[in-house]
């Protein structure tokens, strides 16, 4: 396997109105935006320096049919996007959309876990490395986090296709949320949803350099704060929030 294999990479954004959601998170996240040039496609490459973070795109028309509203979605490095796509049916999850290419760029899939969250594997075509990102850079995502329809069952999933591993076990006062590597590092964690929460789904934390400021920044923006600001297990801060239309994110830092 490909030492890239089985990490999240990339992350976009469905929105319903891209222009407004450039604006929100250019002001939250100081993140720059630049249209990626495609003929076929109306996507937008968001960084922040020299190192890109994700894209943005309007829903696609029968994606936004299906019921899906505005969101984020992580990408996941797989060597054969085929192959992973049937071993996630075998695996008990569903392939939504593709294999499909985007000429030139990567082959994707869109699919879900037993359990019904969405995330896409892929297969970039570029051999070129991207530039590293420290841990905990302000603008990138820091820590990823799936509210599972039951923990153990999709730790058990992405562990068989992904050769993920687990790491510390926290009790909270929600249950045990178990935090997860996909290499020597953790870089996330997953617990079982509450029975009232909408999900399952994956959530996306995006380091900050201070949580008061980044909130104060959202909300006056037209973002909402879903639950926090809290501390966790190693001192720093979180907030989960919801942007003005309504795709969940969330934000970790300093206080």
């Amino acid at each position: 396997m490909s030492k890239h294999h089985g990490k999240f990479f990339w992350y976009d954004l469905m929105a319903s109105d891209t222009k407004a959601a450039e604006t929100f998170y250019h002001d939250v996240f100081g993140w720059d935006a630049k249209d990626s040039g495609s003929p076929d496609h109306d996507y937008t490459l968001l960084s922040t320096g020299p190192a890109m973070v994700g894209g943005l795109m309007p829903i696609p028309e029968e994606v936004g049919d299906a019921g899906v509203g505005p969101c984020w979605t992580g990408y996941i490095a797989v060597d054969d996007v085929d192959a992973y796509a049937a071993r996630v049916k075998t695996a008990g999850g569903s392939v939504r959309r593709g294999p499909m290419d985007v000429p030139g760029i990567l082959r994707l899939a869109v699919v879900a876990d037993p359990y019904g969250a969405v995330f896409i594997i892929f297969k970039g075509y570029s051999t070129e490395e991207p530039p590293a990102v420290a841990a905990g850079t302000p603008g990138h995502v820091g820590w990823h986090e799936l509210m599972a329809g039951d923990r153990e069952g999709a730790f058990a999933f992405y562990s068989g296709l992904f050769g993920w591993t687990k790491a510390e076990a926290v009790e909270s006062p929600a249950g045990l949320y178990q935090t997860f590597a996909t290499g020597a590092a953790p870089v996330g964690g997953m617990m079982t949803k509450m029975p009232d929460m909408p999900g399952p789904f994956w959530l996306y934390y995006f380091n900050v350099a201070g949580l008061d400021a980044a909130i104060a920044r959202a909300t006056k923006g037209g973002g909402k704060i879903l639950n926090g600001p809290m501390q966790v297990p190693g001192g720093s801060w979180i907030a989960q929030c919801m942007d003005p239309q309504g795709a969940m994110f969330a934000m970790v830092g300093p206080k």
